[in-house]
């Protein structure tokens, strides 16, 4: 059960949503939605791809809703029976733990480039992992705090240093509206939805909601805030560096940043700021992915998660440090967001068709 301590409000379940979507995709969407797509038509493809991740965070509350209190790790076994539950848990398990990897793994690449160079990546992993482990110890409750700091910050920040950057934005950058038809922006949607992935964080988050039926409101809500920052990044990126000078640039937020000065300030370069605040919520997605993957595991097989997160601490490490470059890295991240659509986008659907017949019938 979900103690008193760990039950989270609407505006706590909102900002924890809000973080695990807007981690890597701040840096790298506008190079990877704008190389599927190769016109300026990106921010359509933001628009429609938070639209369908939204139908899908929709349709795993709904499925929650149905079972209030638990999470899909407690109740799969009353939609198909305790082991097709235990198997597709495995399978969320699995996919939060490679999400934990990734954040973690990107986010060494950046401190180690940018900020620490020269630090070897398992230093900065193993640092990383076990700050993470004292974070998330206590609960859902101290996560919503963290999310509940770093959000606002974040939100200071990054629309004080984009806007700033609107002095040498191109509005023609942007132009043909369409020049190439639809079909681009169906391309590059596929980039979008997985940076957007987010439905999955449902799974758990409903049973910690002192509300859960404003669980539709959570999704809604947040997804909407995630889709205007995206699209502000999108919109400025393209604008600012052509969508020819974006594909060619690995982190080209950053790039933006770097690509305008204000003399007279105290601070005339911005970039470090954002980077700041991206390293502030890649360390929330890592969290909270850290989190729900112990919960799963102790909750699957009656454990008590403090030893379940000790035992994933090497088991992440390893899987960090996994990929031999960064082009490795960006190429396991979209492996782990291609089977996030899977898990998340398809499954939910029939166990929500599932759940409602055998609860119709239990009526009749």
């Amino acid at each position: 059960m979900i103690s008193s301590q760990d039950k989270i409000t609407t505006p706590q379940a909102i900002v924890v949503f809000v973080s695990y979507i807007m981690a890597a995709g701040i840096l790298s969407l506008p190079r990877t939605a704008a190389a599927e797509a190769g016109t300026p038509d990106v921010w359509l493809s933001v628009i429609i791809g938070g639209l369908i991740t939204m139908v899908a965070g929709v349709v795993m509350t709904k499925l929650s809703q149905g079972y209030p209190g638990k999470t899909f790790f407690e109740y799969g076994g009353d939609i198909v029976g305790k082991w097709l539950s235990a198997l597709i848990s495995l399978f969320f398990i699995g996919h939060f733990v490679m999400i934990g990897a990734f954040e973690a793994r990107i986010m060494a690449e950046v401190i180690g480039f940018f900020l620490l160079e020269g630090t070897p990546l398992w230093a900065i992993i193993m640092t990383t992992i076990w700050v993470t482990f004292y974070a998330i110890k206590d609960g859902m409750g101290s996560i919503a705090r963290l999310a509940e700091i770093i959000f606002p910050i974040t939100v200071i920040i990054f629309l004080t240093i984009v806007f700033l950057s609107s002095s040498i934005f191109e509005l023609d950058n942007l132009r043909p509206v369409l020049g190439k038809g639809i079909m681009p922006v169906f391309k590059g949607t596929k980039a979008t939805v997985l940076s957007f992935i987010s439905a999955e964080v449902m799974v758990f988050l409903l049973a910690f909601m002192k509300k859960p039926e404003k669980g539709v409101k959570v999704v809604v809500v947040g997804l909407t805030i995630s889709l205007v920052f995206y699209l502000i990044i999108v919109i400025f990126v393209i604008g600012t560096l052509s969508v020819d000078g974006v594909v060619t640039r690995t982190w080209p937020t950053l790039d933006l940043m770097r690509s305008f000065e204000i003399p007279g300030l105290i601070f005339e370069r911005f970039e470090t700021f954002l980077l700041v605040i991206w390293i502030m919520q890649l360390f929330a997605t890592f969290s909270i992915s850290y989190f729900t993957a112990s919960l799963g595991l102790s909750q699957l097989f009656g454990k008590n998660i403090s030893p379940v997160m000790f035992g994933l601490l090497p088991l992440m490490y390893l899987i960090a440090m996994t990929p031999k470059n960064l082009n490795h890295v960006f190429a396991f991240g979209d492996v782990v967001g291609r089977i996030a659509v899977i898990l998340f986008g398809l499954v939910p659907i029939p166990l929500l068709l599932i759940s409602k017949m055998k609860k119709k019938k239990a009526k009749t």
